[in-house]
């Protein structure tokens, strides 16, 4: 059972409210994975569809974030993340009626921009509500809790709402929760304003570098390589554009001070590497447990417990673990078990093991997404120079959203022809930002 640590009234309800708002943002990514093959028959879709209307909200997601983390330092956290609910909810019912592909690709780029105002918002309206390290830490962990919550409850969620009305229906759902969301937030907070600058046309170059790299993935995964190299030309002119921007901008999309640490550095990569193995997982599993092992969509769903139900059930614990021996040891033994878990998935799908050997690979990818992520948002967030942690916040999380855009189309390129091979290239992600992060001992930026 997730309860809220003994605060007074008003900051518990915009806990809560900004809790619930997250889990509506990670609810909409894990409902969608158990619904891929009904979505792909019904709108008469590939793989690669598949991966654009799930990179769609990722990449939308990443690249925005940054500039969703400045804004909540700009114009108030509060009223951004009120807002982004709201196109949330909106954009989520013309989802549930998209007439094709592409118009739903669009929509789900709107909900990307959407879910990146209210991520960073949140974590600076809790930042602001907790200003003490220790209690901020059994905070986030309430909030990565609940949050994590529609990780477990997504995918059984999502398999039931497919069986009963198709892939439609799995967008209605965010509706209710966004207006329980705003009812929640809309009179228990209230942020200050800053004067931080955003540079809209670097902002806008960055998107574009990561839409163009998602897209050169994805066609090289498809085997179409005169569209790989459009995509990988115009992505080498976005990338050069934004170098241009960058240097000359007075308001970086980068914060530059953060990334000048080699550690903090680390920690982003951590924090990438784990939302790879994650998001990757939930993009080929369904397709192989579905098609290959003749699951329903229900089924599908609840073969997924193992890995989301840690999401629920974890993070209170880490948060006091955090709280008492600071986020190192937890990022390094949740990257660990997602780097143990990647293998046992990989070797079991290459010798057509029995569900109680998946079973054990998800359980350990469970644990060890539980684990990092929390020590991993502490960590950031107390790194952040006053009046930034909006855009502290939407660093990580932007990070996190590449390393999950890279998942998706990286591993999904193997998702039919050799879903073992996915999985083990999840593993040596994971193995290679332990290595790195192992490497780095103390200093400032990670809290150790």
């Amino acid at each position: 059972m997730i309860t809220l640590h003994t605060v007074p009234t008003g900051r518990a309800k915009a806990l809560a409210g900004v809790s619930l708002g997250y889990f509506m943002v990670l609810l909409d990514m894990t409902v969608l994975s158990v619904a891929e093959p009904d979505l792909a028959t019904s709108l008469h879709t590939s793989i690669a569809g598949l991966q654009w209307a799930t990179t769609g909200y990722t990449v939308a997601f990443a690249a925005l974030l940054l500039s969703g983390g400045a804004l909540a330092d700009r114009y108030g956290a509060d009223r951004v993340f009120r807002c982004g609910t709201v196109v949330f909810g909106v954009a989520s019912l013309l989802s549930a009626i998209a007439p094709n592909l592409w118009v739903l690709v669009a929509l789900r780029v709107l909900l990307g921009f959407a879910a990146a105002g209210c991520v960073p918002a949140s974590m600076a309206i809790i930042t602001q509500l907790y200003p003490e390290p220790a209690k901020r830490a059994r905070a986030i962990a309430t909030w990565a809790a609940i949050s994590g919550a529609a990780v477990a409850a997504g995918p059984i969620a999502g398999g039931a709402l497919v069986g009963v009305a198709g892939w439609r229906a799995i967008f209605l759902i965010n509706v209710p929760i966004a207006l329980v969301v705003l009812a929640l937030t809309l009179r228990s907070v209230t942020t200050a304003r800053g004067d931080n600058r955003i540079d809209w046309p670097a902002q806008c170059a960055a998107a574009a570098v990561l839409a163009l790299c998602t897209g050169a993935l994805i066609a090289a995964g498809a085997q179409a390589w005169d569209d790989t190299a459009w995509f990988a030309a115009g992505a080498a002119v976005a990338a050069l554009l934004f170098l241009l921007l960058e240097r000359r901008s007075t308001a970086p999309v980068l914060n530059r001070a953060l990334l000048g640490s080699s550690r903090v550095r680390a920690g982003l990569f951590a924090g990438a590497a784990v939302n790879f193995a994650l998001t990757g997982a939930l993009f080929v599993l369904p397709l192989l447990l579905q098609q290959q092992r003749q699951l329903s969509a229900l089924l599908t769903g609840l073969a997924f417990l193992p890995l989301t139900i840690p999401f629920a059930v974890i993070p209170p614990f880490a948060g006091k673990v955090v709280a008492r021996i600071g986020p190192r040891r937890p990022i390094m033994a949740g990257l660990a078990l997602l780097a143990t878990g990647g293998a046992v998935l990989g070797s079991a799908i290459f010798t057509s093991a029995a569900y109680p050997i998946l079973a054990v690979g998800l359980l350990l990818s469970g644990f060890g997404v539980a684990c990092a992520l929390p020590a991993l948002v502490a960590a950031t967030v107390s790194a952040a120079p006053p009046g930034s942690a909006g855009s502290t916040g939407g660093l990580l999380n932007a990070v996190r959203q590449v390393g999950a855009t890279l998942g998706v189309a990286i591993m999904g390129a193997f998702a039919l022809t050799g879903p073992g091979w996915s999985l083990l290239i999840s593993a040596a992600v994971c193995v290679a930002a332990l290595l790195i992060f192992s490497a780095v001992t103390n200093g400032p930026g990670l809290g150790v």
